[in-house]
């Protein structure tokens, strides 16, 4: 494996983890307003499901206009600046929703998608656009794929636990979205950075012959 795919390894199992971790603060934020049982559940999934689907869509859409490292890593990039609005417009929008829309059911699901819609939606375009860059033989593009989800998948678990054994114990969820938000804008400029550096390595390579 070289060091380009390991990084891409590395940013997909880093979203996933951050993808959980939010998933989670989802249902603390939202509790207080529309209560935790499992309708606010359903809604939350509901939401989250229904913008990864279309993240996907996007994703794939996306990685067929001349893919690279930089367009990857400002998905990371954009990401993170979708998340801030979560810890800056959460209380005034589920204030609104909560005594405009009488049934908690409908006002849960507004909220959610409100607060999570865009930013999963960004978060869900990851995981194509990493197959992408990661296939370079067709004829394994199955075996990558699985490869990637593989890892996607276990950074989710990761996060899931994470979140909810310990960070959640120890700190403030908008301390926790922000820092999933640094994180994932951290990502995507380590993303650009190492493409930058590989285009001038090329360029000094052309330039000795």
């Amino acid at each position: 494996m070289n060091k380009m795919n390991a990084l891409i390894y590395f940013l997909a199992f880093s979203s996933g983890f951050c993808i959980m971790g939010i998933e989670l603060l989802g249902g603390r934020i939202l509790a207080p307003y529309f209560g935790s049982g499992v309708h606010l559940w359903g809604r939350i999934i509901t939401v989250f499901m229904l913008s990864w689907s279309i993240g996907y869509l996007l994703g794939g859409k996306l990685s067929t206009r001349n893919p690279s490292l930089t367009k990857y890593g400002l998905i990371f990039f954009v990401a993170s600046i979708m998340v801030v609005p979560i810890v800056l417009f959460a209380e005034p929008i589920m204030t609104f929703i909560f005594t405009h829309i009488e049934d908690s059911r409908y006002g849960s699901l507004l909220a959610s998608t409100a607060l999570f819609f865009i930013p999963t939606t960004i978060l869900g375009m990851i995981s194509p656009y990493s197959v992408r860059l990661l296939v370079t033989d067709h004829e394994k593009s199955g075996q990558v794929a699985g490869g990637l989800y593989f890892v996607s998948t276990l950074g989710s678990a990761l996060g899931t636990i994470i979140t909810s054994f310990y960070m959640l114990l120890d700190f403030d969820v908008n301390d926790i979205i922000k820092t999933f938000s640094s994180v994932l804008g951290a990502l995507g400029l380590l993303a650009i950075a190492v493409s930058q550096t590989r285009a001038k390595e090329r360029t000094v390579c052309l330039e000795s012959w």
